[in-house]
């Protein structure tokens, strides 16, 4: 038996959400989208990736299903699965399946972080056949048209173990996602939070100071959704210098010289 209840309805994003383009990258998924080719988003965390896919989902008119991946992500967890439910055994879907049949658009965040059986059922999605085989009910579903795959990773923090392979990439277009310059950067800060843009234009300096530190102490620099979030604590009137240190240092590193050092910076500014 199956026992698949899926309103798409629930999926829809139904607010236009806010987001700045910093290229041609809406053209571009707009272009991919028409012509049925799935979608490769690179770039640090917290640049943007998500909202974006939010926006196109909203622009679109689609339903988004989002999967954040992680260590413990299998195909079946994408696929779907035998349940018992009032001592019956029923198939229930997975988000993937759910997409593929309902004409979704099904981001994968972060797909490295997934196990390496999820690419099996990516890869025949991914090409001219977009079919997603179910191996345990013997079906090839093929995609709705409106159906997109998009996936995600930050090549810059991934190892090698955990790239991604080029089987899998070529199978994509790729969009390259980076932080704004500066003054879109602070402009997006304002415009998310309603901090003064005086004080957006700082956070953006010290988040470049701390950027321009990765690779010498820290994996990452702060990203603009820290800055969101520093932004949205000076608004509710804690300091900036304090409010840095907690959404911004803290959230960076637990080595404590390099805490000092970007505490440091922080107070320069402020």
């Amino acid at each position: 038996m199956s026992a698949n209840v899926f309103t798409p309805e629930n999926y829809f994003v139904e607010t236009e959400p806010y987001y700045q383009a910093v290229g041609n990258e809406v053209e571009i998924f707009l272009a991919a989208y028409e012509q049925a080719l799935p979608v490769l988003l690179k770039g640090p965390t917290g640049c943007g990736k998500t909202r974006f896919m939010e926006y196109m989902a909203w622009r679109l008119k689609r339903p988004l299903i989002t999967v954040s991946c992680h260590d413990d992500l299998t195909a079946s967890d994408l696929v779907g699965r035998y349940l018992v439910k009032g001592g019956e055994t029923v198939w229930v879907d997975g988000p993937l399946t759910r997409a593929v049949r309902h004409g979704a658009i099904c981001y994968l965040d972060e797909i490295v972080e997934a196990r390496k059986d999820t690419m099996v059922v990516i890869h025949p999605l991914a090409d001219d056949r977009r079919v997603l085989p179910i191996e345990k009910l013997g079906e090839l579903v093929q995609a709705d048209g409106q159906f997109n795959l998009s996936i995600s990773y930050n090549p810059g923090y991934q190892s090698v173990l955990k790239d991604l392979k080029p089987s899998t990439r070529q199978r994509f277009i790729a969009l390259e996602f980076t932080y704004p310059n500066e003054d879109l950067e602070a402009n997006i800060v304002a415009k998310e939070t309603e901090v003064d843009p005086a004080i957006a234009e700082k956070l953006v300096r010290f988040a470049n100071m701390t950027r321009n530190l990765k690779g010498s102490g820290l994996d990452e620099g702060a990203s603009t959704r820290l800055l969101v979030h520093t932004a949205k604590l000076i608004q509710s009137n804690i300091h900036p210098v304090e409010a840095c240190r907690t959404a911004i240092a803290q959230t960076l590193t637990d080595d404590e010289e390099m805490l000092a050092a970007i505490n440091e910076l922080s107070s320069s500014l402020f």
